[in-house]
């Protein structure tokens, strides 16, 4: 792996970005679980806020890779928010 993506000043700055748009995503994910009270919520908030806590300590980009990832396998094992069938009604 080149040592661009290993430790840079500019992969520093995007891990910052993109762990507090994660951290933003999983406190949205959270009050959508306090509404709802559906478990896929409340693993995909997890799922992000772990992996941007996770890059911040290591000052890594794969902890958000891997919570992206995760969260992803969620979704398609369909515990999505909108996952339920509504055209039922």
């Amino acid at each position: 792996m080149p040592s661009f993506f290993t430790y840079n000043r500019g992969v520093h700055i995007l891990v910052y970005i993109v762990s507090t748009l994660f951290i933003l995503l999983a406190a949205g994910l959270l009050f959508a679980y306090i509404r709802e009270r559906q478990s896929g919520t409340l693993l995909m908030a997890v799922a992000y806020g772990t992996s941007a806590y996770a890059a911040l300590a290591l000052m890594a980009w794969w902890p958000l890779a891997a919570g992206f990832i995760i969260a992803w396998v969620f979704r398609l094992i369909g515990l999505e928010p909108g996952s339920r069938d509504k055209s039922r009604s």
